[in-house]
């Protein structure tokens, strides 16, 4: 058979599309855009999980101060904290009406700012809202009071649990670990606003202090009298059933309210 005859032609020709044909669909796997786009697609995916993880991890707490009665109406502050620091602050509670809702409108901002920025209760009266800027101090002191209790209680938790130990050693620290400060509502008097401050340990209270008191002419004298008399009997007694002081007892029964309401925010 000659080289130019038509089959020899057309036998070659259908050797090299079959050859061809072959070599196409051996390669065709590796080109798979399928495939393709699910790796691609994987990393994404991990790296929006590792970012869900991290997101869980932070955490935030609110707590809310005391109301403090002023001149002018009440005042509370809550804030947010994470990690310790302050993140946010609010004054959930202010004098409205009047002139009132003018003062409030321009100092509360100021003031969440403020507490915002020093991290603590220093921080500087708005002039024009004295009343307003003296009890949003108080509630966030006491605010920041409750959020120092709740840290050290959950911090001497973990200390105790990593202590492999047993023994009058070992559990000796502990009382000073679990001591909480808790504040007790502000109870108005005839002559003044009464606030006890207690430091317990356990249930058992360690400390008593009235960080209101009435004041100015002739409270003074009685407050200087009572108060210190009523500090260490709350002490004493461990409860609210303590003795009125003679001749403050105005003061005396405003401390034992606010000594009790103290005692019921501790749960003693």
């Amino acid at each position: 058979m000659k080289k130019s005859h038509p089959i020899r032609r057309f036998v070659l020709a259908s050797a090299a599309t079959v050859s061809g044909i072959v070599l196409l669909l051996a390669l065709k796997p590796a080109s798979d855009p399928a495939a393709a786009s699910e790796q691609a697609g994987a990393a994404p995916q991990q790296t929006a999980a590792a970012q869900g993880g991290t997101a869980q991890q932070s955490g935030t707490e609110t707590v809310t101060g005391d109301v403090v009665r002023t001149e002018y109406g009440p005042v509370q502050v809550q804030l947010t904290m994470s990690g310790g620091k302050i993140t946010k602050a609010d004054a959930v509670q202010a004098p409205k009406g009047g002139t009132s809702d003018q003062k409030t409108a321009l100092s509360v901002p100021k003031l969440n700012q403020e507490a915002v920025t020093a991290q603590s209760a220093d921080i500087d009266a708005v002039s024009g809202a004295t009343y307003t800027s003296g009890g949003y101090k108080k509630s966030l002191q006491s605010a920041l009071d409750k959020a120092k209790a709740a840290g050290g209680t959950s911090g001497s938790a973990g200390s105790s649990g990593s202590s492999g130990k047993a023994g009058a050693s070992s559990s000796a620290p502990a009382p000073a670990a679990q001591a909480r400060v808790v504040t007790g509502t502000v109870d108005q008097t005839q002559y003044g606003p009464v606030q006890v401050r207690l430091t317990l340990t356990g249930n058992k209270i360690t400390k008593a202090e009235a960080v209101q008191a009435p004041k100015g002419g002739v409270s003074d004298q009685k407050t200087a009298l009572a108060v210190p008399k009523l500090n260490q009997e709350a002490v004493k007694a461990g409860s609210a059933q303590i003795d009125t002081v003679s001749g403050a007892t105005y003061t005396s029964e405003g401390y034992k309210k606010s000594l009790q309401s103290a005692l019921d925010k501790a749960g003693v």
